[in-house]
């Protein structure tokens, strides 16, 4: 059994439930996407598969990758992903086209994408440093101060927090709940934010460490003079 599937995050927007209680949410177009390889334990050490996500756009692909995807019997794919399969369960084939009733209401999911990028950015932003007093002529505003000793080590320690490139990291947000599952359009609204922006490429799996969600259990109150 496949445990993931490739989508891209079209927006956010908001659910109500019947308590009219609003719930952030947010809406992924998870898949079809069809197995163009097949890894096994025998031949890669490993079970997973290569997932292609199906794009109604025709993409021009070089001659291994055409010659890659003619195997499967599948039209070329421009965005792949490799994902997991689950230990015991039935391993799909080549040619199989997985959409988005892998998952169910209430399920818990991780998405993996790529965040927003903000280029050079300084430590104020980066690090959110406080910076200096912008009063009375000071001249010390938003420079990192020191960064380093000038006898010993006479040298700038590794991870020392410094301006340099921010966002465009891969992240992984775990465990959001599955609000909805819209097989018709192959949608998929998820509880709270992912990484990313506007036809972000994501790839949805099943919760690797799922947490165990509590009910807060309310007990009747008992008023004085009754038993």
């Amino acid at each position: 059994m496949v445990t993931g599937l490739i989508g891209k995050k079209i927006g956010m927007t908001q659910l109500f439930t019947a308590d009219g209680t609003v719930q952030p949410a947010t809406v992924l177009k998870a898949g079809p996407c069809v197995v163009s390889q097949v890894k096994t334990v025998d031949k890669d050490g490993y079970e997973a598969v290569q997932l292609g996500l199906v794009d109604a756009k025709a993409t021009k692909e070089n001659k291994p990758t055409t010659g890659h995807f003619k195997k499967a019997g599948a039209a070329p794919a421009r965005v792949r992903r490799e994902v997991r399969v689950k230990a015991g369960g039935e391993a799909p084939k080549l040619g199989d086209q997985i959409n988005v009733g892998i998952f169910a209401d209430g399920e818990r999911v991780d998405v993996i994408g790529t965040s927003r990028g903000k280029g050079f950015q300084g430590v104020v932003k980066r690090h959110h440093f406080a910076g200096g007093r912008a009063t009375h002529g000071s001249m010390f505003h938003r420079a990192p101060g020191s960064i380093g000793a000038s006898s010993f080590p006479s040298r700038v320690v590794k991870g020392m927090r410094m301006a340099g490139h921010m966002g465009a990291d891969r992240v992984t947000v775990r465990n959001l709940r599955v609000l909805k599952v819209d097989a018709d359009n192959n949608l998929l609204l998820l509880e709270g934010a992912v990484p990313g922006g506007p036809n972000a490429v994501v790839v949805i799996r099943k919760a690797v460490a799922a947490k165990v969600v509590k009910t807060p259990q309310v007990e009747a109150t008992k008023k004085k003079g009754r038993k």
